[in-house]
Order: structure tokens, then sequence, then C-alpha cells
């Protein structure tokens, strides 16, 4: 499980600009897809080869609470997920009573704080950082969310705090999956459904999980982790209001996970939410499987499933790679259809080619199609290799990494997928010019 890092701090100091200018700059690991919606509150990072998870606290609102409840709330989300915090002070005001109120909850909290001195355009400025000393979290960092500075000595003591990512004790052969939808759609049912017994409260009160939950299991001799995602940690109106939360829940089920169950519900259709929750195991790489459920809900004539199988790719064409599968967790009807697919997705994410095959595939597709020119450059490709599984990742040597355009980049992975069983799972290419 990656390590979260949190921004906090009483509202106007510049988080999310310093979220924007973290994801923003070179850390940013997250590959925006066509037709996904989301809302930034938080995104994957990478400095000094270390990954983590990135919340901008100031990006969750309440509707309706008061100006210190807001600040509360945000303060104990961060400290309820984080495991480093980045807390921002404006360096131009001083410390203010929000400031000292935040200090304290986070200095109960025993987590890793790190204080963020932002809008310190002005090196005269940095004079009157040492007040800060007196919250109690060592050195102040001085940065510019706007301007970029300080940025890097920040994120380099972010890194030195973080712990190291969890590693989960289960063999290389079982398959992690892990169930992810809006709430009431049925996730803990069908978790239910794939273990055969009742071991996972089923309610029909959304946000009743309130943890993820790991079950492991057999079929059929082959060993799975159902990884049962909670809608919420704590219960209470804080929680509940802030719809955007629930989302994060999520986060470190799909990271620990090798295939990600995106549950639509056939009563209710597809939501805008479906495809932000989607987007999430996008961004993380993760093989994906769309599963239909309550289909027993849903009046049926000969073409009722083709016609939602159109309805789906055209809501989803960023997932036109993951196979779908229609069922109800209810009745447990065609439930067991689920388990080829996981069998064969799973096959095909820890897939790796031949070099020389992958190679005159590559020099295939460029005869075929060649591209054409793009910032200046014609791209040319001289090497293609793969380098890691889960999900098949290739390095392409080329002339300029400048020189591919999005499209011809799905095209060669189109060409990938039409020579390569490659069904469900993303394919991740990877640009490096030759010396």
């Amino acid at each position: 499980m990656l390590p979260t890092v949190a921004i906090v701090g009483r509202p106007n100091v510049g988080k999310s600009t310093l979220f924007n200018r973290i994801i923003g700059s070179r850390l940013a690991i997250t590959d925006d897809e066509p037709g996904i919606t989301r809302d930034r509150i938080y995104s994957k990072g990478v400095w000094l080869t270390k990954e983590f998870n990135i919340i901008d606290t100031g990006g969750i609102d309440f509707d309706g609470a008061s100006f210190i409840h807001e600040i509360k709330s945000q303060t104990e989300i961060a400290i309820d997920e984080a495991d480093v915090i980045i807390f921002v002070c404006d360096i131009r005001t001083g410390i203010t009573d929000e400031d000292l109120y935040i200090s304290k909850m986070l200095y109960k909290s025993g987590k890793e704080v790190i204080v963020a001195l932002n809008k310190a355009d002005d090196k005269s400025l940095t004079d009157t950082m040492y007040e800060f000393y007196s919250l109690g979290f060592g050195d102040p960092i001085p940065v510019s969310s706007h301007h970029g500075i300080g940025t890097g000595d920040l994120l380099d003591k972010v890194v030195e705090l973080m712990p190291e990512k969890d590693e989960d004790d289960y063999a290389e052969d079982t398959i992690k999956l892990c169930l992810i939808g809006r709430p009431n759609v049925g996730k803990s049912s069908l978790t239910n459904a794939l273990l055969g017994e009742e071991r996972v409260i089923v309610s029909e009160i959304e946000g009743t999980t309130r943890d993820s939950i790991d079950t492991m299991f057999t079929y059929n001799d082959k060993s799975y982790v159902a990884i049962d995602t909670a809608g919420l940690r704590k219960r209470g109106k804080v929680y509940e209001n802030a719809e955007k939360y629930s989302v994060l829940r999520a986060l470190s089920a799909i990271d620990r996970s090798d295939i990600a169950l995106v549950l639509i519900d056939a009563e209710t259709g597809i939501r805008e939410q479906d495809k932000k929750i989607a987007g999430y195991a996008v961004d993380a790489h993760k093989a994906i499987i769309i599963v239909v459920n309550k289909w027993d809900l849903v009046d049926k004539n000969t073409n009722t499933m083709n016609n939602w199988e159109k309805e789906i790719r055209a809501h989803f064409q960023f997932l036109s790679f993951a196979p779908i599968v229609f069922l109800s967790a209810h009745t447990k009807k065609r439930v067991t259809t689920l388990f080829p697919s996981i069998a064969e997705v799973f096959e095909n994410y820890s897939r790796r080619v031949q070099t020389s095959v992958l190679n005159d595939v590559i020099l295939d597709a460029f005869y075929v199609n060649p591209p054409k020119k793009h910032n200046g450059q014609i791209l040319r490709v001289y090497y293609a290799t793969q380098v890691a599984s889960k999900p098949p990742t290739f390095i392409l040597f080329v002339n300029d990494e400048n020189a591919l355009h999005f499209s011809y980049g799905r095209y060669i992975q189109n060409r990938l997928r039409e020579s390569f069983n490659f069904e469900g799972t993303p394919i991740k290419l990877i640009l490096r010019k030759r010396d």
C-alpha cells in the first residue's frame, strides 16, 4: 500500500495551489484519459523514486459547516488518512489563532508533520519564519506554491519521513480483486457471492462498509483475495456529508489489487460518478473488469445485453479494453461467469512478450501507418522492450520523446492489443531518447 501525504491548513493559505504545483511538476505520474471526469482532490506522485498518494483536503468541502468546523473536519481527515502531513501556513501573516488550533490537533495525533511557509516569494520574508518554530514541528520550510520555490526541499523532507511501502504477504499467483463503485451498487453483496457465505455485512443503507476487508478464498484450486472497499472510516455527520472523502477510502484497496471490478447498478443505470470511480483504477494502471450488477432487476429481451454493452462503451470510451460481465450478486445468477474473465484478465495483466516479436509488431505498425510530424519531428522508434508486467510496460527508444502525438500512442497500444491478448489490462508506453 502506498504511503499517503495530506495537505492541511486554514483557508486561503495556498493548499490547493501547492497541491497543483506538486502534481503538475515532474512528480506527476497520473495519466488523464479522455472521457474521465474527476474532481482533483487526490493524485499520485513520485519523488526520488518514491511513490505516494497525495490529498488536498482544501478540496473537501462540507455543506453548511461553520468556518472552524470545516477546518476541524478537514484536519481530522488528514490525521486519519495520512502518513505525512504538510501543514501550510502563510509566512506573510505570521501565526494565527486558526494555525494554533490546527497545530494542537496535529500535535496530539502523533503523525509526521512538516510546516510549509507559503507565499515566501520575497527572500526578506524568511526573517519572519522563526516564530513558526513555536508550533513544535521542527524546521519550517519556506515555499512559494505560485512560483515553485522551495517545493523540492519540501518534498525531500516528505520522502525522508515517509514510511516504506507495505507489501502484502500473498503468494505471487494469488489474484487480488478490489470491488469499487458508488454506494449501494452491491460491492458487499458481490463479495459475499464470491465467497459463498455471508462474511460481509450487507445493508441497503449507503456507506455501511467502513473499512476495507481482505478475505482469501479458493475457487477451482485457484487462490483469490477479495478486497471490499470501505465507504467511510468513521460514522458521523462530518464524514457522511463529505462525498468526495468516500473516494479516498478506495485508493489503498486499488493500489493493493491486481484487478479492479468496477460495479455498475443495472437498476439505476450509468451515472457520472461511475466514470469518476473507474478513472481511479485507470490512474493506478490496474486491470479492469466492468461488472453490471442487479441484472435480475432489468426487463430483458433479445437485445437488452447488446444495448447495454453499446451504452457502456459509449460512456466508458477510456475502458475500451475492459470486458463486461452481467450478473446478480443478490440471486447469485451468472456470478460464475465472472471467474473465467478474472482468470483471463490476470493472465493478460501478467503477460510478457518476447523482445524480437515485440519489435516486429512495432515495425509493422509503423510501416502500415507511418506517424505524422508532431512538435517539429517525425517519430522514429529504434528499439522496443518490455520492462515490466502488471501492467505490461514497454520502453520505446526513439529519436525524440516529444514527437509522439497521444493519438499515435493510442494506435501503438491498439496494435499491441491486436497482436497479443491484452484484454482487460492497460498498457504503459514509456519513451526514451536513444543516446
